[in-house]
C-alpha cells in the first residue's frame, strides 16, 4: 500500500474527493456560484471600482501611530456598539449630505455587504422577498438566497434606468418587503432621480434601501434628504470602500431613524467590528479631506475616458461614480478576453452586450484607452470578424 494511501486512512485526517454534492448544503443552494471578481496579476486592473490612490502617508503615520496604541489592548474585545465611529460618521454624513444625523442614526459593519446583509436579517427572511432591479449589484440577490429570502427582479429599462411605471406596477403586484434602489447604479453608473425613489417608497408596503456606495462622485443630492419623511420605511446604505481610498478596510455604514439601529443589533454577531477595523476607519475620517480630494482627480478621468470610448464608437453610458459601463457588444465575453490579452483586465458583469471598466490611475486610463481603441480599429468581436465576436458597434 503506498504512502498516500495509509494516510487517507489514518484516523482524524480529512477526507480527500469529498464534493460539495455530498454535504447536505440547503437545496437553493446547490447550484449557485460564490461572489468573486478575478483577482488576476496584470498590468493594469480596472475591475473592482476601488479607488488607485493609495492613503497619504500623513494617514498611514496617523494609523501605525493609532495601532501602537492600541496593540496592548487587543487582549480585550472592542467596543461592541462603535459609538466613537458612529459619532464621526454622523459628522461626516451631515457635513457631505446636508442632513444633521447623530450617532443614533448610524450603523456601522464590515463593508455595505455586511450592513445589506443584516439588514435582510432582520426585515426578509422565509416568506418575504425583495424587489431589485436589474442589472445591479450582484451582490443583492446572493445576499437574498444567503437568507432565505425571496428576490424578485423587475428589469431596467432598454436605457438602463428604472421605468419608474414599471416598478410601481412590480411593487403592487408583489408586495415586496424590501426594496433595493442602487443610486449611483452599478453596474451602469447612473444616478435615479429623488422623486422616482420617493415614489417607490410611498408605493413600497416595506422598507427601501437606497444603496448609494458611490454617492461622492455625483454632485446629485442624496437621499438622506428624504429621511425626515419616511422615518419607518426609508434606509440609505453607504460604504468607505469607494471614495475613502479604504476598500481594504471594510467599512460600510447605514443612516436611518434609530429604531433601525436597535433592529440590526438584534441580528448583528457579537462585536462585529474589531477594535482595528475601528481605529482605522477613524483614522481615514480623520484625513477625510485629503482622501476625497482624489475623487475630483476620478471624476474628471472618468469624463476624459468615457469621451475617447464614444469618439471611438462605443457605445457609453452616462455615469456619475468611478466606473463606465460601455458597449454595444455581440459577444461582451470575447472582448472582455481580448482586453486581458493585452493585460489590461475589466469586468465583465453578465450584462449581455456590456462591460464595466473601473477609472484608474491616468496612466492606467491611457492604457486601457490604447487597447480599446486597437480592438476598435481592428474590428475585434464585429459580427462581421471571423476571429472574435464583440467589438464595438
Amino acid at each position: 500500500m503506498g504512502t498516500d494511501n495509509a494516510n487517507r486512512h489514518l484516523p482524524g485526517t480529512v477526507a480527500a474527493g469529498v464534493g460539495l454534492e455530498a454535504l447536505p448544503l440547503r437545496e437553493e443552494l446547490r447550484g449557485q456560484s460564490p461572489y468573486g471578481a478575478p483577482q488576476l496579476d496584470v498590468p493594469v486592473r480596472l475591475n473592482t471600482n476601488e479607488n488607485p490612490y493609495p492613503p497619504s502617508k500623513a494617514l498611514v503615520d496617523d494609523l501605525v501611530a493609532e495601532v501602537a496604541r492600541l496593540g496592548a489592548t487587543l487582549n480585550r474585545y472592542p467596543e461592541r456598539d462603535a459609538v466613537e465611529l458612529r459619532d464621526a460618521l454622523a459628522a461626516y454624513v451631515s457635513g457631505q449630505t446636508g442632513v444633521a444625523v447623530t450617532r443614533d442614526n448610524v450603523w456601522a459593519a464590515n463593508g455595505s455587504n455586511e450592513v445589506l446583509q443584516q439588514l435582510l436579517q432582520a426585515f426578509g427572511g422565509p416568506g418575504r422577498s425583495v424587489l431589485g432591479f436589474q442589472p445591479s449589484y450582484s451582490m443583492h440577490p446572493i445576499l437574498a438566497a444567503g437568507t432565505q429570502t425571496e428576490f424578485i427582479d423587475c428589469p431596467r429599462g432598454a436605457d438602463f434606468r428604472i421605468d419608474a411605471e414599471a416598478a410601481l406596477a412590480a411593487i403592487a403586484e408583489h408586495a415586496p418587503d424590501i426594496v433595493f434602489v442602487t443610486t449611483p447604479n452599478n453596474p451602469t453608473g447612473e444616478v435615479t432621480d429623488l422623486d422616482v425613489i420617493e415614489r417607490i417608497i410611498a408605493a413600497a408596503p416595506g422598507i427601501v434601501v437606497v444603496d448609494e456606495a458611490y454617492m461622492e462622485f455625483s454632485d446629485s443630492p442624496s437621499s438622506c434628504t428624504l429621511l425626515a419623511k419616511y422615518p419607518t420605511k426609508l434606509v440609505v446604505s453607504r460604504t468607505m470602500s469607494k471614495a475613502f481610498d479604504f476598500a481594504g478596510g471594510r467599512l460600510g455604514y447605514f443612516v436611518a431613524a434609530p429604531a433601525f439601529v436597535e433592529a440590526v443589533m438584534l441580528v448583528r454577531l457579537p462585536y462585529h467590528l474589531s477594535v482595528l477595523s475601528q481605529a482605522a476607519a477613524l483614522v481615514a475620517l480623520r484625513h477625510s479631506d485629503e482622501t476625497l480630494a482624489t475623487v475630483a482627480k476620478l471624476s474628471a478621468e472618468r469624463d476624459r475616458v468615457a469621451a475617447k470610448l464614444t469618439e471611438l464608437g462605443y457605445r457609453v453610458q452616462d455615469s456619475a461614480s468611478n466606473f463606465i459601463f460601455f458597449g454595444d457588444f455581440a459577444d461582451q465575453h470575447a472582448v472582455f478576453e481580448a482586453f486581458l490579452e493585452r493585460g489590461v483586465l475589466i469586468r465583465d458583469v453578465g450584462a449581455t452586450g456590456h462591460l464595466r471598466v473601473t477609472v484608474g490611475l491616468p496612466e492606467e486610463n491611457d492604457t486601457f484607452l490604447a487597447v480599446a481603441a486597437d480592438l476598435a480599429h481592428h474590428g475585434v468581436g464585429n459580427d462581421d470578424d471571423p476571429h472574435a465576436q464583440g467589438a464595438a458597434q
